[in-house]
């Protein structure tokens, strides 16, 4: 979560007439901030170095200079960088506590400073000192909201912190969070947001609206589940800037993570390359994902192009597990166990995807069937997936992890189909035989069920199914699947 909610460390720029002394966003700042939102992460360091030597006492050149640092690491995932560059922090801290602290930029532009540190910290494991620059960050923000009500910029890192704090899973972080007192609410924040997209355009500050549907987009697919998430980011594109890449991977991301592989395919092939773009070699990666997930022949290619040009620490387990995933759907089992060594042996595990990559590495191949079954679902070839499972049954399924899984997929399928009934039966009996084992299936089954249930207003069957993600004891993404059930269970407490 923390890689793409990365934006959360937003500064405000404004015109000259509006800012204070040393906080003067003129037409030369706004410039260099869009062409760092647009990842021509070169054009904005030659601006940005105009401006110091312009205006030298113009502090948003910090947050400018901070800001092209996060971008940097962010297409990059370069540790090496991130390790190097953070020391940059402490200075630029320095520098801003010594303005004007009358000015709203003033408590902004810390907690920003604090913000991007913090979430790029979460990204390389660093979560202790990430969660008290987030404590610090929430509380400046908090106090900047009461001190200058009127101040539109600062509801964009007041609501995405609010995600944060609301919807993290139990882990490293949230403990710290924890033990400093701090809480957030997400559908507190997710509504901040959502307004901030309605309001953003008709102020003076609707140049970042870019950025601002970077966070809301994701938000609503990856942290609340919108099912209509696919249908508010195509409108809410509509209004961001055409010839930024980040626009590209909105698009593109939004549109693989929602079932349409196709739709992401030609937009991220078709993507801002070249011409001074930042190099983002995880754009060939959710390439190389949606071809597969569409049966492409090329899609190894993505993959291979990735591994050669990345030069970060992440989504490469899960590269090679693509790799292998093609080879064992071809039949060929000698490179499959050659590309399962490679999950074993290269790449880091910072990130969830790489480290449920090395799970699925040290676990039984996957059935072919269920894998295609599954690759089809998640590219939203949703008839072509259920032909592949009804034409076997329960017992064409000697282990019983494909059995449980088998049920799983159809439950998915068919709640995707809009369904609902025969999803429901599908999710029951995934959960019938598959609640003592250790798989995710049957707690992702029961929130499924509670999604449904709560959908249709039948809120006693649909806090029985959040429970029942509470009382299972499997082990593989439990603190996620409980984050999302005590979710459900707040919901339903206000109805």
């Amino acid at each position: 979560m923390f890689r793409k909610l990365s934006l959360a460390a937003t500064f405000v720029l404004c015109l000259s007439t509006r800012a204070s002394a040393n906080f003067d966003f003129n037409s030369n700042c706004v410039l260099a901030y869009k062409n760092i939102l647009s990842l021509r992460l070169n054009e904005g360091r030659q601006l940005i170095d105009k401006e110091k030597a312009q205006h030298p006492e113009n502090s948003v050149t910090v947050l400018l200079d901070n800001y092209y640092d996060f971008f940097l690491i962010l297409t990059s995932g370069n540790k090496d960088s991130f390790d190097k560059l953070k020391a940059n922090k402490a200075a630029r801290i320095d520098r801003l506590d010594n303005e004007d602290e009358k000015s709203p930029y003033y408590n902004f532009s810390i907690a920003q400073v604090n913000l991007q540190w913090a979430l790029l910290r979460s990204h390389f494991g660093e979560y202790t000192t990430a969660g008290f620059e987030i404590n610090k960050a929430y509380r400046l923000l908090q106090a900047n909201n009461k001190k200058f009500p009127s101040f539109l910029p600062n509801n964009m890192p007041l609501g995405v912190v609010n995600v944060l704090l609301g919807s993290l899973p139990g882990g490293a972080l949230k403990t710290v969070l924890g033990f400093l007192g701090i809480k957030g609410d997400t559908q507190t924040g997710v509504k901040m947001l959502e307004k901030l997209s309605a309001d953003l355009p008709r102020s003076g500050y609707a140049y970042h609206y870019t950025e601002l549907i970077y966070y809301l987009t994701y938000i609503q697919t990856d942290v609340v589940n919108d099912p209509l998430a696919y249908t508010k980011m195509l409108h809410l594109v509509t209004q961001a800037d055409s010839t930024s890449l980040l626009t590209d991977y909105i698009v593109g991301y939004i549109s693989l993570r929602t079932g349409h592989s196709s739709e992401a395919i030609s937009r991220l092939q078709k993507r801002h390359q070249g011409d001074g773009y930042q190099s983002y070699p995880y754009l060939d990666y959710l390439v190389g994902i949606a071809k597969m997930n569409r049966e492409d022949a090329d899609c190894n290619n993505y993959f291979n192009q990735f591994l050669q040009t990345n030069h970060g620490v992440n989504f490469i387990k899960d590269a090679y597990l693509h790799l292998a995933w093609k080879c064992l759907l071809e039949g060929d089992i000698r490179r499959y166990n050659g590309f399962i060594q490679l999950v074993k042996s290269k790449g880091s595990l910072y990130n969830d995807k790489d480290k449920q990559a090395l799970d699925e590495a040290n676990d039984a191949p996957p059935n072919v069937i269920l894998l295609r079954a599954r690759l089809l679902y998640d590219g939203g070839f949703y008839t072509k997936a259920i032909a592949l499972l009804n034409s076997k049954t329960l017992n064409d399924f000697s282990l019983g992890r494909d059995k449980i899984e088998y049920y799983y997929r159809l439950g998915r399928i068919y709640d995707a189909m809009d369904n609902d009934d025969l999803a429901l039966k599908f999710y029951q009996n995934t959960i019938n035989i598959g609640k003592a084992s250790n798989y995710h299936y049957a707690a992702t089954s029961a929130t499924k069920m509670g999604a449904i249930y709560e959908q249709r207003k039948d809120y006693t069957k649909a806090r029985n199914a959040y429970q029942l993600v509470l009382d299972l004891k499997n082990k593989q993404f439990r603190n996620s699947l409980e984050q999302k059930a005590k979710e459900g269970l707040k919901r339903l407490g206000e109805n």
